[in-house]
């Protein structure tokens, strides 16, 4: 049995080995064919029995792993945590190559709402999928890449030349976040220079790359720092940290009577509004057909539904440092101090008094701290996969999440002790 460090170190791990969300999916494959668990094709029929441990992807960034629990569906329902595979960043622009003053750069989109500066003056990568030419026109053949050095670096302007930078500069997202890759010599070649680079990578014929889904990240791995070990620094825990705990817990408690369920849900930073995310009908549509290969119909599925449960798990805010006033007077989460819930009147999260007293009752029984976190009454805060996941299926939901500083920053900071204690709530939500 791994102790709190081990645990965090795999995490870190984790993370390194998953530069975008489609290497996320591919990284929790691997953990869940490690521990016995088998790939279903959503295009084919499925054949599943008691105690049978499954999962099937979507887009390649999304992921739904099961174990099939031992009681009837219907009457036990499932026991459901979801956390999304995507972090905050930016992507590539088709035909990105773009020459300037000696330098060649590439043309890039922001993608979600991440702390701009703080991609500055970093080694950077390029990690996703790419798609080629297929006899199969309506599906292509799609392949990771990962280039796993660093090739990039979008570099500050000097303090001589921008005397009010540390008076706070509004970067422009076209202008002032663009990535070099390098400087011009006498064999650059603009056309498809990039697509050559990801063609040389994957040993394939450039001709036959027909699009890709590219983004960048930090080359260095993430630490673990503190004077007694106790923080994890790292990019991209929102929401890896709670997909890797899932996965674990899913993969380490022995079926219960209640089908247990993880879901890796991809686009959450960008509203969820796609094939992959919580707004869509992936998860209601994969339950249903679980219930149906177990040989029961329609009227079983909506009651398996009714006795379900299901625990957004997305990063939590604690109190920071130097800003304390940004909080709640009164709830003040902080770091190492165990699992946050997270409340907030206008249901931005799904928390009620009847959901969070099933969490905090988990969190008892596993003799695991628990927190509480709602925002200043003054200061609209952000919502999570919960109150979209909400509208695709009216199960019970409570919203939490460990408490992290630094959210949509580069480099997040979290606690060592919090990743074991999530891990272990976890379990005893999927024991009961």
């Amino acid at each position: 049995m791994v102790n709190e460090r081990q645990f965090a170190q795999q995490l870190i791990d984790f993370i390194y080995d998953s530069p975008s969300q489609f290497h996320a999916v591919e990284s929790t494959k691997k953990i869940l064919i490690d521990k016995g668990f088998k790939e279903l094709n959503p295009r084919e029929k499925w054949n599943i029995q008691k105690g049978g441990k499954y999962f099937t992807t979507k887009n390649d960034s999304a992921l739904v792993a099961f174990v099939v629990g031992s009681g009837e569906i219907e009457e036990e329902g499932f026991k459901m945590i979801a956390g999304h595979t995507d972090s905050p960043g930016f992507s590539i622009k088709p035909s990105p190559e773009m020459t300037e003053n000696g330098y060649v750069k590439l043309n890039t989109e922001v993608y979600g709402g991440p702390i701009l500066n703080t991609w500055m003056d970093r080694p950077l990568s390029i990690a996703g999928r790419v798609t080629l030419k297929s006899d199969d026109v309506l599906h292509p053949e799609n392949k990771l890449v990962n280039i796993n050095k660093p090739i990039l670096i979008i570099p500050n302007v000097a303090i001589h030349m921008n005397r009010k930078v540390n008076e706070g500069v509004e970067l422009n997202k076209q202008k002032d976040t663009l990535p070099i890759l390098g400087l011009i010599n006498e064999e650059f070649e603009k056309e498809n220079y990039l697509v050559k680079i990801l063609a040389q990578e994957l040993s394939i014929d450039p001709e036959s790359i027909v699009d890709f889904d590219l983004f960048l990240y930090e080359y260095e791995k993430g630490s673990i720092i503190g004077i007694n070990d106790e923080f994890i620094s790292a990019g991209k825990l929102d929401d890896l940290a709670m997909v890797h705990a899932g996965i674990e817990a899913l993969t380490d408690v022995e079926p219960s009577k209640a089908t247990n369920v993880m879901i890796c849900f991809d686009n959450e930073e960008i509203g969820s509004r796609t094939k992959q995310g919580a707004g869509s009908p992936m998860v209601r549509t994969i339950l249903e057909r679980i219930v149906i290969a177990l040989g029961k119909d329609k009227e079983d599925y909506y009651r398996a539904l009714y006795s379900s449960f299901i625990i957004s798990a997305d990063m939590a805010h604690p109190v920071h440092p130097n800003s304390p006033e940004k909080h709640d007077p009164v709830n003040k989460p902080k770091i190492n101090q165990g699992p946050v819930i997270k409340i907030n009147a206008n249901q931005n999260y799904t928390t009620d008094s009847d959901s969070n007293t099933v969490y905090e009752m988990i969190c008892r029984n596993a003799d695991i701290p628990v927190q509480k976190f709602v925002n200043r009454s003054d200061v609209r805060g952000g919502s999570t996969i919960g109150p979209i996941s909400s509208t695709q299926m009216d199960i019970r939901s409570v919203d939490i999440g460990n408490p992290m500083l630094a959210m949509h920053s580069i480099r997040e900071l979290g606690g060592v002790k919090d990743h074991y204690y999530i891990k272990r709530s976890f379990e005893e939500f999927y024991k009961i």
